[in-house]
């Protein structure tokens, strides 16, 4: 019987963890594709605010062009009927109660049927506005105009 030679074994040895630098090509892609959409977010969220700033900056520039407090109710009218027609073709033609409705439409509790936004109804027309109700209706005018506006 031969005998083999004798060969020296040796345990296995484990192997050297892998650096985490630089990161495999994955992480790059996953890294480039969350800053993509981080980048978008921004601006669209950009552009949305840029949209609400130029569009509350045309509603004030209206009203503050009117002189007394009915042109003022009347330029907010105006302004109302225009956006109002983004949401319904035929809202523009609303009158009275209906029209002060279909504002409060989508709102919980009713705003343009209170004391400030029935001034609408006929302010316009009037000789003499409390100049308070008046400036309670522009805030809400306003909002509403913008959130119509932007549809």
């Amino acid at each position: 019987m031969v005998m083999a030679p004798r060969i020296a074994l040796r345990d296995i040895h484990q192997a050297i963890a892998p650096s985490w630098w630089p990161p495999a090509p994955g992480w790059w892609l996953v890294a480039a594709v969350v800053a993509a959409v981080a980048i978008a977010v921004w601006v669209l969220r950009r552009r949305k605010i840029r949209q609400i700033r130029e569009l509350e900056a045309m509603f004030d520039d209206a009203v503050d062009a009117a002189s007394t407090p009915p042109a003022q109710v009347r330029a907010m009218s105006e302004l109302l009927r225009r956006a109002a027609r983004r949401k319904q073709g035929d809202a523009d033609t609303f009158e009275g109660e209906t029209w002060l409705r279909f504002l409060d439409s989508g709102y919980r509790t009713p705003v343009f049927d209170t004391d400030a936004g029935r001034v609408l109804v006929d302010g316009a027309f009037r000789r003499e506005v409390d100049a308070e109700d008046v400036h309670a209706l522009r805030d809400v005018a306003r909002s509403r105009f913008v959130e119509w506006m932007q549809q």
